[in-house]
């Protein structure tokens, strides 16, 4: 490929080496409406350094841009932050073609590479530990379960740089390499798309986390992830908007997710959505024909509600609806209230399923859920107009106690 692809400084010492994926639009059912990037590390040390790798199909992108500050074979270490295949797919042939001296992992990341790719010969590393680069230093950060068990921060005393992993990313494709050269209402949104859709159910590990960094006393003064821009200024703003969506403090905001056959379910949704606004919430209604479950994991991020609404099909939820329940069950939000509603022809289990659900989730439910059957008529649409009355005086009693 030659040298096609330029590196692009980061720091005195430190080169983007990754690969930006202007296409991908799926990644495990978080849609990525703005593609991605997977991030490399190359530390200009005595010990030539790599961190990380990029997605398989991408190798050649990292090697032409490594190729345009030193020649491959020069690398002598290379430390895998994480296992996961975007960002170790081509690890192996990286080795094979670089052969450096020793390759480095966390302790879970030797086990993952070794189970995943038959790497073996990868040496350990655990919080604390030091490997010297000779005249530079990094430092280790086990940060297990965020999000994969292997996963670790890498810092680089001497540049006062942050190698993050997946945290503190976006999937953004972009020209840009620093956060401070984007919209800031783009890196708002995909920040805390990115934090719902992968990071949500570790929330409590991230709270310490947080508190870890705060006192180790790390001179951070650029974090680099391994997927979107780097962070050199605001770095402050963006862990604190961790601390705050790892909270999961309630909000006055309600969702009502539902989805339809011949529009009973929908009359329902937005005769709810009346009572929620007339009870002083704010709302979100998302038909989920027409949107998808990302979508609905971001609005979840912030909100105090949910309110789920399916038809019965073959005495079951809609499929839509058993979707999105699932996908977010698995992402564990908490601290909030809720309702369900459905309507049906004959049997109308529906509604009763998605209450179950939300109960595995953990929603605290304001009301038994609520049953039309065929079309709803004015006296039905008035109880939903109570339902949504309800939600949003117990959302706001929620919100006021905290």
């Amino acid at each position: 490929m030659g040298n096609v692809y330029k590196a692009v400084k980061v720091s005195e010492h430190v080169y983007w080496v990754g690969a930006i994926d202007w296409g991908i639009r799926d990644f495990h059912g978080y849609t990525t409406k703005h593609g991605s990037t997977y991030n490399a590390y190359l530390i200009l040390a005595d010990k030539i350094t790599l961190i990380d790798t990029v997605r398989a199909p991408f190798r050649e992108e990292l090697l032409s841009r490594i190729a345009s500050v030193v020649n491959p074979k020069d690398i002598e270490y290379i430390v895998s932050d994480h296992a996961e295949m975007d960002h170790s797919g081509s690890l192996s042939r990286i080795i094979e073609e670089v052969k450096p001296e020793k390759v480095f992992a966390s302790v879970m990341g030797t086990k993952a590479l070794k189970e995943h790719f038959g790497l073996g010969g990868i040496l350990p590393l655990k919080s604390a530990d030091t490997l010297s680069l000779g005249n530079l230093e990094l430092t280790f950060m086990e940060t297990r379960m965020l999000h994969w068990p292997d996963s670790m921060f890498s810092y680089l005393k001497e540049d006062r740089l942050l190698f993050s992993q997946d945290a503190f990313g976006m999937h953004l494709a972009s020209a840009e390499r620093f956060a401070d050269t984007i919209d800031t209402a783009v890196l708002d949104y995909e920040a805390a798309t990115y934090y719902a859709n992968i990071l949500m159910p570790y929330s409590p590990q991230i709270l310490k986390l947080l508190e870890d960094v705060k006192k180790s006393g790390l001179d951070i003064r650029i974090v680099a992830p391994d997927h979107g821009p780097l962070w050199r200024r605001k770095i402050n703003a963006i862990m604190e908007s961790y601390a705050q969506w790892a909270r999961q403090s309630p909000s006055n905001k309600a969702i009502v997710l539902y989805d339809t056959m011949w529009h009973s379910t929908e009359l329902m949704a937005r005769a709810i959505e009346e009572g929620l606004v007339a009870g002083g919430a704010r709302v979100k209604v998302m038909s989920m024909h027409s949107s998808h479950r990302s979508d609905a994991a971001y609005e979840i991020l912030d909100a105090g509600a949910l309110v789920a609404g399916s038809p019965t099909l073959n005495n079951n939820i809609f499929p839509t609806m058993a979707d999105v329940l699932t996908y977010l069950k698995g992402l564990r939000p908490q601290n909030l209230i809720g309702a369900a509603f459905g309507s049906y022809g004959w049997s109308g289990e529906s509604p009763q399923q998605i209450g179950d659900m939300l109960a595995e989730m953990k929603v605290n439910q304001v009301a038994e859920p609520l049953k039309v059957k065929y079309v709803p008529d004015g006296d039905d649409l008035k109880r939903c107009v109570v339902l949504g009355r309800n939600v949003a005086k117990k959302l706001k009693e929620v919100v006021k106690h905290g």
